[in-house]
């Protein structure tokens, strides 16, 4: 039998890590009960005031994202840290499960009893990041972690959902042969509050010394940031365990210098605007579809757009029509 959800509320709030697991699990249900319980669950966690840091963390594929998660997690861990990782793979467009195997990842950081690590398949969501991480990350800091790493996606046109849901947002790099700039999206760029060079060990460390000051000369190009920091690119090797705690450095810092301009809070108040925003176009996006009107009449409507009866245009104007009834 399920526990309530007052058992299940009770169990998130005192860190209960099988109750936080069986909690992010009643947030991905699609059941209309579920929903409507997990609602009432982040209502209770959004009241619990949290110290944390929402830590973004991207790159391309290969570049070592897992384990530099892992090594970086540890490294938390070791300080006093409780560090909760979200950790976003793609989904199969065939089968909606995780393409990387996730179950095998991060075991040793799983293990630590002051780590929680979830792993979740991205499904259809867009941006780099699964439909509920938001939400995930308001239990997760409900349950007393106090550093949240959002590992995401890595592939895709832009990351801006996850950049819309941390502090600071990190890039991951790897050393390359002069490709370092037509390798990282000008969106990222824009993005990134700090870049890492991974795996900057052994004979690949010519390589990330260029890559580093190719990088650092492209930042100087965007505009300065309003919060008033000024991105770094720091060389590191996840594998050898070298550069991460002047990555925690950096990222302290940041922190330091945004909550004392107070362009941290305001930039958290900036994020939950655009949550509202976000979850009034999925939800009008699922109504639509549920309607019943719409329902009966969209697969006439998109044979009829295929085989060039009716305008897409005009077969939108109907079907609006129709979900308004």
């Amino acid at each position: 039998m399920p526990p309530t959800l007052q058992a299940l509320t009770d169990g998130v709030l005192k860190g209960d890590k099988t109750a936080l697991g069986r909690a992010i699990t009643l947030l991905e249900s699609k059941k209309k009960p579920d929903t409507q319980k997990a609602d009432k669950l982040i209502e209770t966690c959004l009241s619990q005031k949290a110290d944390s840091l929402r830590i973004g963390i991207t790159g391309p594929p290969g570049v070592g994202k897992s384990t530099f998660i892992e090594v970086f997690g540890k490294q938390l861990t070791a300080l006093g840290k409780k560090v909760a990782v979200l950790a976003i793979d793609p989904s199969s467009a065939i089968s909606k499960g995780s393409i990387l195997g996730d179950k095998t990842r991060m075991q040793e950081l799983a293990k630590d009893t002051n780590a929680f690590v979830r792993p979740t398949p991205s499904g259809d969501a867009s941006g780099g990041v699964a439909k509920k991480t938001r939400e995930t990350i308001i239990l997760c800091e409900a349950a007393g972690y106090d550093v949240v790493l959002v590992e995401t996606v890595g592939v895709g046109q832009n990351e801006i959902a996850a950049y819309s849901m941390v502090d600071f947002f990190l890039v991951l790099q790897l050393p390359g042969a002069g490709d370092e700039l037509q390798g990282i999206k000008r969106g990222m760029m824009e993005m990134a509050d700090g870049i890492a060079i991974n795996k900057s060990d052994g004979d690949a460390i010519k390589k990330a010394l260029v890559a580093q000051g190719e990088l650092t000369r492209a930042l100087h190009l965007f505009p300065h940031k309003e919060n008033g920091w000024i991105p770094k690119v720091l060389l590191c090797s996840a594998q050898e365990n070298e550069g991460l705690a002047a990555i925690w450095d950096m990222i302290m810092e940041f922190a330091t210098i945004t909550k004392t301009n107070g362009h941290f809070e305001f930039q958290r108040k900036s994020q939950n605007k655009y949550w509202l925003l976000q979850t009034i176009d999925a939800e009008i996006k699922n109504r639509f579809y549920q309607n019943k009107h719409v329902k009966s009449h969209i697969d006439s409507l998109l044979k009829a757009v295929m085989e060039g009866q009716i305008s897409p245009f005009a077969a939108a104007d109907k079907l609006l029509k129709l979900a308004t009834k």
